[in-house]
């Protein structure tokens, strides 16, 4: 029993000295973060390992402590893009504690990966029993999904021909 705390409060601790470096944590207290840390665990994939496919029901999101995992869209000629590449510090699948849409793209590892989970009963969970940390983490949720949509519609933008300018009238 005693074993069992002292490795619990090690994976807290190794959960929280994580969860530190990343931005959507900034806004958090030690406390908050303790508390934050006892709703995650972490979970090993392997390389080529499929966490989740494009249309899959989801209900998780992960952080990237170890490896790197590769973001694909199915294109309309049915064929793989890949979208991003994530490693330490990157998240997935945010949307996915918030809704109950489909996942937006297949998430496959490139090498070995360690992921900390947050699963959408964990987090409503902590809304639930942590009003004022829930405020703050649905707020850093928020501007990290403003920041990827952003960052997406400038990468869209970029990559469409523009069709006229007001310049060339």
């Amino acid at each position: 029993m005693v074993d069992d705390k002292r490795t619990e409060s090690r994976l807290t601790e190794t959960i929280i000295e994580f969860l530190i470096g990343l931005p959507l944590f900034h806004e958090l207290s030690t406390s908050e973060l303790r508390i934050v840390a006892r709703h995650m665990s972490f979970i090993e994939i392997k390389k080529d390992d499929v966490l989740f496919y494009e249309g899959d029901r989801g209900n998780y999101m992960c952080f990237v402590v170890d490896g790197a995992l590769e973001v694909i869209k199915q294109t309309e000629q049915h064929t793989e893009a890949v979208i991003s590449t994530l490693t330490r510090g990157r998240s997935i699948g945010e949307m996915s504690v918030i809704d109950n849409f489909p996942r937006s793209a297949t998430v496959r590892a490139t090498t070995a990966a360690t992921l900390l989970v947050l699963t959408r009963d964990r987090f409503e969970t902590l809304l639930d029993t942590h009003p004022p940390l829930g405020i703050k983490l649905l707020k850093s949720l928020a501007r990290l999904m403003s920041m990827h949509l952003r960052r997406t519609s400038s990468q869209l933008a970029d990559f469409m021909a523009p069709v006229h300018s007001p310049r060339n009238f």
